[in-house]
């Protein structure tokens, strides 16, 4: 009976520790859960919290408060203001010398008042009316401003992305290398020992092997770097994990319109906007510079308590209430001399912005013609790239075989082998090429699709 219950013990134990591995074993492949992002999910993440476009959201948010203080100009100034004090008897000296026949008044010690003032503008030279205009014309800025971001940051999101979808493909073609290198090794060392190829030829393919591997660990590494600057762009946190998801469709390229067909949405674009708000702030500015040659009207009252009655005198000891409104008009006749050089420096800063608007339109012109170029000459490799695999590959098998049959020296098959991985990169490349430089094309032209 005793034995029957020990052994009982001893076989509960290690299933319990059985169990509790198991436990942790799951907890651990949870924990090494690697999210593959699409590029449209990793464009929405962007958007969404990227630090930058948060930002230049905050920024719209500010300037839309400016507004509201702007506006806020046209309310009355209201004032309450309270005094006490105390003050001496008045002494006044009646005698011819200094400080002779002085003769005291008794006055009211105490003096207190509570009053209360306001102030309207009615009409200041259309200042405040230009300051509100201002401050709206800053908000579209500001609003164009997020748009620019979101672009900016969805063109880097899409080069990252497509970099490290490229910089995998590669590592796919160098391990797919690497293992037909190793197969290769093996036949010379096999022909080595049958004496029929040198022990250089042994050493090359072995160099051969060696680079190979060397760059699929230095691709390695970059894919890693490039994977950790994607997170931070789409603000994934730093220890969670993540890959891209090559099974997923990257852009639908619908051919390459005429150079005319993008020029015309790039006058529209972001930056040529906010030119266009930059001149019309400067404009407004003018038009408030030359608001100093006006006269300013405002509309004012104040009313207050007063104690003792000063506007007799003596002064009579009794509380008295006093109120005051009217309409006040002021014209500043310094600025009929001063404000002549703020005239000039307006009228040469609407000068500056016009040439400023001109100088990015030609920019934008140039980058969009290089970039249309750029995308039609990659649209034409298609069919280069594609026929220069088909003869890598031909020539590889060919020279494989020859090499097999000891007609050519490892440097020939090397030589191929090299050809064609170049051409299986290229025509990778070239594919990823053209849909980061479509994304260039509209992004120049302010055509991006908003995710």
């Amino acid at each position: 009976m005793f034995l029957k219950t020990t052994n009982s013990t001893d076989d509960c134990f290690p299933r319990i520790l059985l169990l509790f591995l198991i436990v942790l074993a799951f907890n651990g492949l949870q924990a090494q859960e690697v999210h593959a992002v699409s590029l449209q999910e990793a464009l929405k993440l962007a958007k969404e919290n990227n630090k930058k476009i948060l930002r230049s959201q905050l920024e719209v948010t500010l300037s839309e408060q400016n507004i509201k203080e702007r506006k806020e100009l046209r309310l009355p100034d209201v004032q309450l203001n309270g005094m006490y004090s105390r003050i001496t008897n008045i002494t006044e000296f009646k005698g011819s010398g200094f400080l002779k026949d002085k003769e005291v008044t008794p006055a009211i010690p105490e003096i207190y008042e509570v009053n209360s003032t306001f102030k309207m503008p009615i009409y200041a030279g259309n200042k405040i009316n230009n300051a509100i205009k201002i401050a709206n014309q800053e908000n579209e800025i500001a609003k164009i401003k997020t748009e620019k971001a979101e672009n900016d940051i969805e063109l880097e999101v899409v080069a990252n992305y497509l970099a490290i979808y490229k910089m995998m493909e590669l590592q796919k073609i160098f391990e797919e290398n690497i293992k037909e290198e190793k197969s290769r090794l093996k036949e010379v060392q096999s022909l080595q020992k049958h004496g029929t190829v040198t022990k250089n030829e042994v050493i090359r393919a072995e160099l051969q092997l060696s680079d190979r591997e060397l760059n699929a660990l230095t691709n390695s590494k970059n894919i890693k770097i490039a994977l950790h600057d994607l997170k931070t762009l789409i603000q994934i946190p730093e220890n969670e994990e993540i890959a891209i998801d090559t099974t997923s469709s990257l852009d639908e390229m619908n051919g390459l319109d005429p150079y005319d067909f993008y020029m015309n949405k790039a006058l529209q674009n972001e930056e040529m906007r906010i030119a266009s708000q930059e001149l019309n702030i400067s404009k407004t500015e003018l038009k408030m510079v030359k608001g100093n040659y006006l006269p300013s009207v405002h509309f004012f009252g104040n009313y207050g308590f007063y104690y003792p009655n000063y506007k007799f005198f003596p002064p009579n000891p009794y509380l008295y209430t006093l109120g005051q409104v009217g309409i006040e008009a002021t014209f500043d006749l310094s600025s009929l001399y001063k404000n002549k050089t703020k005239m000039e420096q307006a009228s040469t800063k609407i000068k500056w912005q016009e040439m400023q608007n001109e100088i990015v339109k030609e920019e934008i012109q140039d980058k969009l013609y290089k970039e249309h170029t750029q995308y039609q000459e990659i649209l034409e490799k298609f069919v280069v790239v594609d026929k220069a695999l088909d003869l890598a590959d031909e020539n590889y098998r060919i020279v494989k075989l020859k090499y097999l049959n000891q007609l050519v020296l490892i440097t020939e098959m090397v030589d191929a082998d090299n050809a064609l991985l170049q051409a299986k990169y290229n025509k990778i490349s070239t594919r990823l090429d053209a849909v980061l430089k479509h994304y260039e094309l509209l992004h120049t032209a302010g055509m991006l699709p908003q995710s």
